[in-house]
């Protein structure tokens, strides 16, 4: 711990606090964090929908999972992705919708980070 007039700092939360804000910090990540906001998707998903090379989504979505902000799961050959704590993500996304509004800067990012998904029922969820 480092001592700076009469505070402590804990070096590990401060190192842990900067690799979550990290996840946040680059662009194509905020991208991929709110296309899972919609829901489950798989690597070649976003691929599509975002127009990024394989490696590049893979790298981020690595950090994603890395970090705990995503969650994987295998099915078959494929890999799906999902945000790991939505509800928890949507409250850090309203906070610093209100602290950019207090600076000045209006900005939303997509309903899906705003708002609860809704789960839609499937064939398999009715019986």
């Amino acid at each position: 711990m480092i001592q700076e007039e009469g505070a402590t700092l804990d070096e590990v939360a401060t190192v842990a606090y900067a690799h979550l804000f990290q996840a946040f910090a680059e662009p194509t990540r905020l991208a991929i964090v709110q296309h899972l906001a919609s829901g489950e998707h798989r690597v070649r998903d976003l691929v599509e929908h975002m127009g990024l090379a394989q490696s590049t989504v893979s790298k981020h979505v690595g950090f994603l999972v890395e970090c705990g902000l995503a969650t994987m799961r295998p099915e078959g050959r494929s890999t799906w992705y999902s945000l790991a704590q939505s509800e928890l993500l949507r409250t850090l996304i309203a906070a610093a919708e209100r602290l950019l509004d207090a600076t000045g800067t209006q900005a939303l990012l997509c309903t899906h980070l705003r708002l609860p998904h809704t789960h839609h029922a499937t064939d398999t969820d009715k019986k």
